[in-house]
């Protein structure tokens, strides 16, 4: 029996442009981490039910078990290797520092699905939080520590925003003299 052609598709991976063959059923997963060598995306359940292979593509997160390759054609795909530019992301930083890795083998999809909700929403309350990352399985933690690196995570992207610049502190009491 013969295999279906391949098909060329190209699209954006972490900020480069690819271009790999695949066929009609190969899904996301596999491209990525078998042909571009992209590991950290785990393969859990290939079911759609762990969050282990959580990427986003075009800004969404979506299950890369479940995702045809094909579908990535023309659109911009962010993994776990992608979002340490060229520093880990605070999510990253803040999931090692409330050891919400223990087994590290469901982080990534947790770090993915959590950048998502603080894509979002900057300032989630802890059921928020709860209620985003349901879709995520993991064993080892309980999921404490991971909602408190959702948080920690949180706060520092929140710190990061405010103004800390002196000139700004100046520039804004020039712009509002009242306020002296």
């Amino acid at each position: 029996m013969s295999q279906p052609p391949k098909e060329v598709i190209k699209f954006e991976v972490n900020g480069r442009t690819v271009e790999v063959a695949v066929r009609p059923y190969d899904v996301l997963l596999d491209v990525l981490r078998n042909e571009l060598d992209l590991i950290g995306t785990k393969r859990g359940c290939d079911q759609g039910s762990c969050g282990c292979c959580a990427i986003h593509m075009d800004g969404r997160p979506v299950l890369s078990c479940l995702t045809l390759a094909k579908w990535a054609a023309g659109k911009k795909i962010t993994t776990i290797e992608g979002l340490a530019n060229p520093e880990p992301h605070p999510l990253q930083t803040a999931f090692e520092t409330c050891g919400a890795t223990q087994c590290g083998f469901c982080t990534p999809g947790f770090i993915m699905s959590a950048k998502a909700l603080l894509d979002r929403n900057a300032e989630p309350d802890e059921a928020t939080i709860k209620e985003h990352i349901s879709g995520n399985v993991c064993r080892c933690t309980g999921y404490l520590q991971i909602v408190e690196a959702v948080q920690k995570a949180s706060e520092e992207l929140l710190e990061k925003d405010r103004p800390h610049d002196a000139s700004v502190v100046e520039r804004n009491r020039q712009t509002h003299p009242a306020g002296r």
